[in-house]
């Protein structure tokens, strides 16, 4: 199989799909991989890196998008789909519910899109994004500890004195409550799944409040925090918003203006209806007296280690496509079936469909098809 591995060109995004090793393994089961010149070299791999693996180097987007799966990290940037091959396979991270118009040239183009966002493990863990969630809750806290600062326009209260609310409990929110913890603060969890709540309660003991989700008790707590964190993910349908324009304003009653919002899956839309998602060149904007961090990908950040994790866990996808073709890696692996967005013109991920208004084909039943 012909494997495409662009640069990346969204902001800030220093992250490959595939490190050289990864690459070596592929070319050494006798698939030709075609790496863009210097799509390694944000995260410190370079272009002869990919040679010694038998990649083939290439020069310009289009010749690494000629592939029959294009493997990539972020979502296709506006002017990246119409460099995708009619019919062919994307594998990134798809976030189609929030684009409607990418999704709608996708499917007109009968791209067959396999999102990261919602691969899983045979535990129904998210494979893909549980390993970058748990990198961007780490990056959450000690971000929102400089952003608290004075000279920053937060409100001058240390992390250590700071009352740090967390909705989710999920692999961002467990990372940002342990790193929160560590460093002193006052946490508090509050999330709907109760199953989550008792195994982040188990790990941390009495050191943070676990609490379930009910009524308006997420935005209670958001009144008196110093920073908030949003970290819910609803795979491919929008996130729910815990928080109004008016509870973000309250914020500030407690402790004055210069509170801290973190938005860790912004890619949904964030929990408060003041979010919308930033970039690394410019990660902030003040709503209501509150400095809001909705960078959409936090674990750009840290390039190096991302990738190391990223590919790690995209490897065996892409291994088992490439040996046995789609179809029946999809049959074989229910995990890797979880996300299948759109083949064939056609949407088969329920959640996706309802967000988009569209027609949902049943996978089995189109695999069973086949």
């Amino acid at each position: 199989m012909l494997i495409g591995l662009p640069r990346e060109i969204k902001d800030g995004e220093r992250r490959v799909a595939l490190i050289p090793d990864a690459v070596g393994e592929l070319t050494r089961a006798g698939h030709e991989v075609r790496v863009e010149a210097g799509a390694g070299l944000g995260a410190g791999f370079a272009d002869t890196d990919y040679a010694a693996h038998g990649a083939k180097l290439v020069d310009g987007a289009d010749k690494a998008f000629d592939a029959d799966l294009v493997v990539k990290v972020k979502e296709i940037q506006t002017n990246e789909w119409h460099r995708l091959n009619p019919g062919g396979m994307l594998f990134c991270f798809l976030h189609l519910g929030a684009d409607p118009f990418m999704a709608h040239e996708l499917l007109a183009r009968r791209i067959t899109g396999l999102a990261f966002e919602t691969v899983e493990d045979d535990s129904k863990r998210l494979a893909i994004l549980a390993p970058m969630s748990v990198i961007a809750g780490e990056l959450a806290v000690p971000i929102a500890a400089t952003l608290l600062m004075t000279a920053n326009g937060g409100r001058g209260v240390a992390l250590g004195d700071a009352r740090v609310l967390i909705l989710g409990a999920g692999s961002a929110g467990a990372a940002a409550a342990r790193t929160a913890i560590a460093l002193g603060a006052d946490v508090t969890v509050i999330s709907r799944h109760g199953s989550r709540l008792a195994a982040l309660a188990h790990k941390i003991g009495s050191s943070a409040r676990t609490v379930a989700l009910a009524g308006n008790n997420a935005a209670e707590a958001a009144h008196s925090a110093d920073v908030v964190i949003g970290a819910v993910n609803v795979p491919a349908t929008a996130t729910p918003k815990l928080l109004s324009r008016s509870d973000i304003a309250t914020m500030t009653a407690t402790g004055g203006t210069g509170a801290v919002l973190m938005e860790i899956c912004i890619d949904g839309g964030g929990v408060a209806e003041t979010s919308h998602p930033t970039y690394h060149s410019a990660p902030t904007y003040v709503e209501e007296g509150v400095t809001h961090y909705c960078v959409a990908n936090m674990p750009a950040a840290v390039p190096r280690s991302a990738s190391i994790a990223l590919s790690r866990a995209v490897l065996p996808q892409v291994m088992a496509i490439a040996q046995k073709g789609l179809m029946q890696a999809l049959r074989d692996d229910d995990g890797l079936a979880a996300g299948l967005h759109i083949h064939g013109g056609q949407v088969l991920h329920p959640a996706l469909a309802k967000q988009l208004n569209r027609p949902w084909r049943d996978l089995d039943a189109m695999l069973f098809a086949c």
